[in-house]
């Protein structure tokens, strides 16, 4: 056992409090790496404030970067003193983890949102009591976790670890969303509904791809305004008048939207705001939405849902650290960084809309 300290979430809706925990060394396939950074993600707020009683306390946070300190006897992937990111659990053994799909990996219930490992176990425990853990096959709102092999990437030891932390979430759902599903064509319009983490990650993919024009939405001026600075053609608000000025911008229609408010309202804009035969990718967790089937069938949309940019983490991450280098995906502009101890200011900051992508950092 180590000492760690950890933002607990004692109770569904409860406050991040940060607290000293106990931390079991890595088993046999399992790596512990010390954070230097994680980014904060609206998913790891909407579940806290929904996550089942009987699995708290809980430890959230999914988008973690640091270095390797031990490893476990089969560990192959990486070994100590190594930069890595890390992303969400997968199998690696599944008909869809075969098929470079591990996001949709049969097991990921188990291994992403047990609160532990899918034996029940966890490595975390507090005041003598077991601490739920595992979130995203991590849960790095702590000082240190303990990751399986699968989801621990190495980096470049000079990338930012305030870069490489949203590369394990946000950064590879937007661009991944774009890269990895949609693909679109050189010259192809796409609409960002959502100018947060995840949209602008996929505005930065589509601007990168050669899409023309890229347009974003969101109610926030300075996210608007951040949109354009990253080459969107237009940024408008979620007004009255939004699909008719879209259709306007996109020539009749965008050939792709992508989705990440996960606000019902705004998919249906959505699909008024598509071409016909266009293609609009859903991204964000939200409530239930109804579709008008014959306005769908009529101009032959097509709709995806994605998780995790439909991405194989450990081919697609080094193609977003390339991006990155290039210059074509600057995910440096989107992170404000807080100390790990300013958690709840953090999340405040995100939450009304003033921060893109918060992420903590941590000291030595």
């Amino acid at each position: 056992m180590r000492r760690v300290r950890a933002a607990v979430a004692g109770a569904p809706g409860a406050p991040f409090t940060v607290r000293d925990a106990n931390l079991e060394e890595p088993r046999p396939y399992e790596v512990l790496v010390r954070m230097t950074a994680a980014g904060i993600c609206h998913t790891d707020v909407g579940m806290r404030d929904t996550w089942p009683r009987h699995l708290t306390p809980m430890v959230f946070g999914h988008e973690g970067a640091g270095r390797v300190e031990a490893v476990g006897a089969e560990v192959t992937a990486v070994t100590p003193g190594d930069h890595v990111c890390l992303t969400f659990a997968s199998c690696g053994v599944c008909e869809q983890c075969a098929a470079d799909h591990p996001a949709y990996c049969h097991a990921a219930q188990a291994l992403n949102f047990s609160g532990g490992r899918p034996d029940g176990t966890t490595p975390l425990s507090l005041d003598g009591q077991p601490l739920h853990a595992g979130f995203f096959g991590q849960s790095s709102f702590a000082t240190h976790a303990v990751v399986h092999e699968r989801g621990v990437l190495p980096v470049p030891s000079d990338l930012p670890a305030a870069v490489a932390a949203p590369l394990g979430c946000s950064g590879q759902t937007g661009a991944g969303t774009v890269l990895n599903r949609l693909r679109p064509a050189p010259g192809s319009s796409l609409v960002v509904m959502g100018a947060g983490g995840v949209g602008l990650s996929a505005l930065m993919a589509a601007v990168a791809t050669g899409c023309d024009p890229v347009v974003a939405v969101d109610p926030v001026a300075s996210r608007r305004a951040l949109a354009t600075g990253l080459g969107a053609k237009a940024a408008l608000a979620p007004g009255d008048g939004l699909v008719a000025a879209l259709r306007d911008l996109t020539g009749g229609g965008a050939h792709h939207v992508v989705e990440t408010t996960g606000r019902p309202e705004m998919a249906r804009r959505a699909v008024g705001a598509l071409r016909p035969r266009g293609e609009l990718a859903l991204l964000g967790l939200g409530a239930e939405v109804t579709f008008d089937v014959m306005g769908l069938l009529a101009k032959g949309v097509r709709v995806h849902g994605v998780l995790e940019g439909d991405s194989d983490p450990g081919r697609f991450v080094p193609e977003l650290i390339g991006l990155y280098r290039r210059g074509l995906l600057p995910l440096d502009r989107l992170v404000t960084t807080f100390p790990f101890e300013e958690i709840g200011a953090a999340v405040a900051a995100m939450q009304d809309g003033g921060v893109v992508k918060p992420v903590l950092t941590f000291t030595e």
